[in-house]
């Protein structure tokens, strides 16, 4: 597998830019994750001239990594030469949330047309989504055995507009995923989070799919904004530093973070990035910087368990934007920490994100995450 990474910080002059350094590989994939502020303009459009032949996926961030660290409001495009390509590029509409379910069932329907399929890496558009309902349309059909891993784009912690990039263009709605098959490629994921939580554990008494309204039989937005006190005027964004953690009906913890994507005052209710559960309880959580680097450390160790990390290898590591906002000008610091432990010639890809899609820690089963250090590592077998 030959790797070749660009990073654009200037896009007044795009032929000045070493295209072809990334044209000599012949890439056959092509990875971008940029500011959304690109997606609104022709700009990105005209990268697919430069490399035609090659298939192209990305989606729009709350902030860019590469090799090089995290960068905002700039372009990360990796160009990937495999030596023996066995993947396949789908993507499928997603026009209403309720819709979710049924979009993951259309990208799985035209992977598993294909045999010997191993991995999904799916993009979604990060806003009119239930992640949770994405996975479950997307497991319900393939083979055993098969994992899943992406992440949810978006827009800088707006939570209003978020695009996806393929290679007839640009869309606001569109899920896009890869399909990876055959022997010659291995592909590894890994997550973990380093929040902690405080405060009364509350039960969910009314919920439909990802829509919370009560919490112990009382307005959850309610109850939520009283916790946050003035944060609460800066909602939904400010949500993104009081996650809940979702616990068992026995009130232990299952390793799921969700966190809110928006709020709706008429029904006193929160808007949350994935479904609730049953006789579920919640839990507020915090963080510090070093528990978050710490955490990101521990995904890519869980990573080496699994892999020992060829050269030529890529890291993609999808992170939530929630992490970025608490670690400000120390976001950098938990990339550092993966690439510490990674062998130094795998190239790192990846994005800040509403949503991360990850198998979870202790098994295959894969869960949509959130306020979660994500790692997908891929290497070409000789």
């Amino acid at each position: 597998m030959q790797i070749q990474q660009l990073v654009i910080h200037n896009t007044q002059n795009m032929t000045q830019q070493p295209w072809p350094r990334l044209q000599q590989i012949a890439p056959q994939l092509v990875l971008v994750f940029a500011a959304d502020c690109y997606f609104e303009s022709e700009l990105l459009l005209t990268l697919l001239e430069y490399l035609p032949n090659a298939q192209w996926v990305g989606c729009s961030t709350a902030g860019e990594i590469s090799t090089n660290g995290v960068t905002d409001n700039s372009i990360v495009i990796t160009a990937i030469h495999f030596q023996h390509p066995d993947f396949k590029v789908v993507h499928s509409p997603l026009a209403q949330m309720e819709q979710s379910v049924i979009a993951g069932q259309h990208l799985a329907k035209q992977l598993i047309c294909q045999p010997d399929l191993k991995h999904i890496l799916v993009f979604g558009q990060g806003v009119n989504i239930n992640g949770s309902a994405l996975i479950q349309g997307i497991t319900q059909d393939i083979p055993q055995g098969v994992t899943i891993s992406g992440g949810l784009a978006a827009d800088g912690g707006k939570f209003l507009r978020t695009f996806i990039l393929k290679n007839k263009g640009i869309s606001e709605t569109d899920l896009i995923a890869i399909g990876f098959y055959g022997s010659y490629l291995s592909v590894v994921s890994s997550s973990f989070g380093g929040w902690k939580g405080f405060g009364a554990i509350r039960k969910i008494t009314r919920y439909q799919g990802n829509i919370l309204y009560e919490l112990d039989g009382k307005p959850a937005l309610e109850l939520y904004k009283r916790y946050l006190g003035d944060y609460a005027a800066d909602l939904p964004a400010s949500g993104l530093l009081f996650p809940f953690s979702l616990l068992s009906a026995e009130g232990s913890e299952v390793g799921i973070i969700r966190t809110i994507l928006g709020i709706d005052e008429t029904q006193g209710s929160l808007i949350l990035a994935g479904d609730l559960a049953d006789d579920g309880y919640l839990q507020l959580m915090h963080a510090s910087t070093d528990a978050l680097v710490d955490g990101a450390q521990t995904a890519a160790e869980m990573i080496l368990q699994k892999n020992t990390c060829p050269p030529n290898s890529l890291a993609l590591l999808v992170s939530c934007v929630g992490r970025k906002l608490l670690m400000g000008g120390r976001a950098e610091e938990e990339v550092d920490a993966v690439a510490n432990v990674l062998n130094k010639q795998t190239t790192i890809t990846g994005f800040y994100s509403n949503g991360e899609i990850s198998p979870m820690s202790h098994s295959t089963e894969c869960a949509l995450h959130n306020q979660t250090m994500t790692i997908t590592f891929l290497s070409e077998k000789c």
